[in-house]
């Protein structure tokens, strides 16, 4: 009795359908590194908690003995002080002893963090140097402990960056999943600063990994619940940043809080642009680079002196003004001198951060303009402690375009509910004009420089949702060449890349999902041919529903009618 075989098929043979590689095998392996990732970086988020704890006691030591000549570990600060002119030498000494560390220890200890954590991440497989771990903890301490107007929040995050990768070059990983130990130290080391580990997340994503998968969300998300228990066990429990309860805003209010974020965009654009002129103009000075942080000092010493709020962390500059109890001419110096110790402390290439000094300057720039707009219209239904914190987010917004961090840090930081509106008008305004008119960010600015291109779209990998079968050629069917490696007909055409590239092959056998048969090949022409027609399809416009043809069939249907009741 004679069996008929499907038309245009060519079975497997049983050795080669048996290499054919398991899905469930594949999973199970996913999973195990998976879990094994989220241990690692759970210990990272541990040991970066109390690296902070470390980092603001040494801050505050320093500070202590700079300012007051007390070895104490409680913070007091340095705007208290009492040493008249002799506040201009202090942060020039600490300039100093920057510049001799990033000479003589490693020069990646300047800048901010974050960026030199993306450059890492985006060029050098998340490898940074481990002497990171204890060298920028210690500068960052003694540039803002001498009176640096930084936040404690950028040291930490690079530390627990460098922490993470060093760990992660340990064990043996790959490059993504070192970059995802590297992103959940640094994002633990933020939410055990501010005890806002939602932010942190998002930070995560917007900031660190470019992306948004199981495999890299969740050991960062259980990092940073480690982080934020850790700021719960060594910090406070409360907000970080406590001010006056909010009520919920009228519409008017709402509209006009959003007016505040773009103008606050256009803030923040002028403020990075400064920034990095400033960065331009020490790169002229005709000096070693390592004097450079000592002259970017004596400028905050000299700033200092006539406004002594300026100096240090600041984190009661940004109490003060969601208080709303500040006079508006306190409010408007620390605006402008802030702004200026800062840009240039940053230009000169120090050790800082950038997410203290730009909300201490944002939340005074939305309370100054709150102000000024209550002056007008008294009866527009506007709070400072409101317009305040807006420009505090937006200022975050435009200048890092960070959306969804900078609003839900602000939500968790004061644990303000009711300004999650405000919140939203106002920094997607900021985020509005950055995006449009802002070719890069603050935080991106420095590296796009030399080269580096940092994505800004987290779409789905086209090659994901297309299956083989459907660029398969089933006309071709090699049954006679020697090919070893074959996909099934409902793989995905990234599993069939994968394969390519792994095997280094050109074509595929391409298999019956359930029979097995053999029914057709795949190039990697094919797959281009593919993507191609994808992407062009997602740029080209077109109307999907014309109203003219359906005009004219509503006519044509009508005539018809007509016709009928006429008969």
């Amino acid at each position: 009795m004679k069996t008929s075989k499907p038309q245009n098929t060519i079975p497997v043979s049983p050795i080669l359908a048996s290499q054919m590689p398991d899905d469930s095998d594949r999973r199970y392996i996913q999973r195990k590194r998976l879990l094994r990732v989220s241990i690692i970086s759970v210990a990272v988020a541990i040991a970066i908690s109390f690296i902070a704890k470390v980092l603001v006691s040494l801050i505050n030591l320093v500070t202590n003995i700079s300012f007051f000549g007390s070895f104490n570990l409680a913070f007091h600060s340095p705007a208290n002080n009492h040493l008249g002119y002799w506040v201009i030498i202090i942060p020039a000494i600490g300039g100093v002893l920057v510049g001799l560390m990033a000479l003589y220890g490693s020069k990646a200890i300047r800048g901010h963090g974050i960026p030199e954590a993306m450059e890492q991440i985006l060029t050098n497989k998340s490898t940074i140097k481990p002497a990171i771990t204890f060298l920028k903890p210690i500068s960052s301490a003694i540039a803002i402990g001498t009176g640096g107007p930084f936040g404690a929040e950028g040291p930490i995050i690079a530390t627990g960056g460098a922490l993470g990768s060093t760990i992660g070059q340990l064990f043996k990983i790959t490059a993504n999943e070192r970059k995802v130990i590297l992103a959940a130290g640094a994002t633990a080391g933020m939410s055990a600063i501010f005890g806002t580990p939602i932010a942190a997340v998002f930070l995560a994503i917007e900031l660190l990994l470019f992306e948004f998968s199981p495999w890299s969300i969740l050991p960062v998300a259980l990092a940073c619940i480690t982080g934020a228990a850790g700021h719960h066990l060594l910090f406070d429990t409360g907000a970080v940043f406590p001010m006056p309860n909010v009520a919920i805003p009228s519409n008017q209010a709402l509209a006009i809080y959003s007016c505040i974020g773009i103008v606050t965009g256009f803030l923040a654009m002028g403020l990075t642009k400064i920034v990095y002129w400033i960065e331009d103009m020490f790169e002229h000075l005709p000096i070693h680079w390592m004097w450079w942080p000592a002259i970017g000092g004596l400028a905050v010493g000299i700033i200092g002196y006539f406004a002594p709020h300026t100096l240090g962390v600041g984190y009661d500059n940004i109490t003060g003004v969601l208080s709303g109890k500040w006079p508006l001419t306190l409010i408007l110096t620390l605006c402008f001198f802030k702004f200026l110790s800062w840009a240039i402390a940053l230009g000169s290439g120090t050790s800082g951060g950038t997410l203290a000094p730009l909300l201490t300057i944002g939340g005074a720039s939305g309370a100054v303009i709150g102000t000024v707009i209550l002056g007008f219209f008294p009866d527009c239904g506007l709070s400072i402690p409101m317009s305040a914190l807006i420009g505090m987010s937006a200022m975050f917004a435009g200048a890092s375009r960070a959306y969804l961090t900078s609003i839900t840090f602000a939500l968790e930081a004061t644990m303000q509910s009711h300004a999650l509106l405000p919140l939203l008008g106002a920094c997607t305004g900021s985020y509005l004009v950055s995006f449009f008119l802002m070719e890069n960010t603050i935080m991106t600015e420095k590296i796009a420089r030399r080269g580096v291109y940092t994505p800004d779209t987290y779409e789905a990998d086209p090659l994901q949702k297309i299956k083989v079968a459907e660029v398969m050629e089933t006309n071709a069917i090699l049954g006679g060449t020697n090919l070893k490696h074959q996909v099934k007909t409902t793989d995905t055409l990234r599993k069939a890349v994968e394969l390519m590239a792994k095997t280094d092959s050109e074509i595929l056998q391409v298999v019956d999902a359930k029979t097995r048969q053999l029914t057709g090949t795949l190039t990697y022409k094919d797959i281009l041919k593919s993507y191609k027609t994808l992407t062009e399809e997602n740029e080209y416009a077109y109307t999907n529903l014309s109203l003219k043809r359906r005009r004219l069939k509503m006519m044509i249907l009508s005539k018809q009618l007509l016709n009928k009741s006429d008969k």
